[in-house]
């Protein structure tokens, strides 16, 4: 008997968020992902020592200097969105995330002033998440 192993699915959009009136051949002033990984492992979505671990390691992956530790609290009344939440700044902006326990799902955003490979944040997430499948923005913000 053989057993099929689903493999991961990621969808990723690019566009570009234009300023009124800007300087078309400028550059982005920041880069914005906005990231969604659905069917994440509950065991891992559910530690703190793993999303502790994980933003450590997703910045030194993006290279992205870390200011101060992360902020990781549970909290949530709601079933719907009860969950970890994550903040971590770093030297030029910040990477925030939800982890909702009962959809087993983790919703991402990183935003930096300095640009990164929007895929190796996805695949390195989903990795990290055990996450079936994902959906992103990435966003040129001018």
């Amino acid at each position: 008997m053989s057993t099929a192993i689903a493999t991961p699915q990621t969808h990723l959009t690019y566009m570009t968020m234009s300023a009124p009136e800007r300087d078309p051949n400028a550059s982005a002033w920041g880069w914005h992902l906005a990231l969604n990984l659905y069917a994440c492992n509950l065991d891992l979505i559910t530690s703190a020592k793993v999303i502790e671990d994980y933003v450590i390691r997703l910045c030194d992956l993006i290279k992205m200097r870390r200011f101060g530790d992360p902020m990781i609290v549970n909290f949530g009344d709601d079933p719907r969105v009860a969950g970890y939440s994550l903040v971590q700044l770093i030297e030029t902006s910040n990477i925030c995330g939800h982890f909702a326990n009962e959809s087993q799902a983790v919703y991402l955003d990183i935003f930096s002033c300095k640009k990164f490979d929007p895929q190796i944040a996805t695949d390195f997430s989903m990795t990290k998440f055990e996450a079936r499948s994902s959906k992103g923005v990435f966003i040129a913000r001018e």
